[in-house]
């Protein structure tokens, strides 16, 4: 019987250039900002069960007004680019964590959000919206679960092969 593999985990005969996250993302932002919607691959697994790094791309599009439950990518506090859920915003500064994280937040201003997720599309193509009532619904869920959150990720991350 012939393995199956998941379609994140494929190779294609296409070459692969490796190029900093900063130069990358930093072009992101500059098209974000002239109106551009850019398809950035999400690399990591800090935005489970709603966005699969290595498998998924979030399509990035201008923020407009920013709240509670927006997906962004944000310039934080520390000095880096993430794309993490916004929890709180409070004035001009911005509370952010990833869906997949356990502990640990990040913080930026208001200035820092560059741009806003809209949809995932996944290795096939497929697109989905990000803020359907469902998906909204489930995210505050997710949020709330955040106690029982390490054991629901296991058990995600076995049912769906990830690493």
């Amino acid at each position: 019987m012939k393995d199956k593999k998941l379609c994140g985990d494929m190779k294609d005969d296409k070459k692969e250039i490796k190029m900093r996250n900063d130069i990358i993302l930093s072009e992101v932002v500059r098209l974000v900002e002239e109106g551009v919607s850019v398809t950035l691959p999400v690399d990591g697994r800090s935005m489970l069960p709603f966005i699969v790094g290595g498998r998924e791309s979030a399509i990035l599009t201008k923020p407009g007004k920013l709240k509670k439950g927006d997906v962004v990518l944000a310039w934080t506090d520390d000095r880096r680019y993430v794309l993490h859920r916004i929890i709180a915003i409070d004035g001009e500064k911005v509370t952010l964590m990833g869906d997949g994280n356990l502990q640990g937040m990040e913080h930026c201003t208001t200035d820092g959000v560059k741009a806003k997720a809209t949809h995932v599309v996944d290795c096939k193509g497929r697109r989905r919206e990000l803020y359907t009532p469902w998906r909204t619904m489930a995210a505050r869920l997710w949020q709330k679960l955040r106690i029982v959150r390490r054991y629901l990720l296991k058990i995600y991350k076995i049912t769906h092969r990830i690493r």
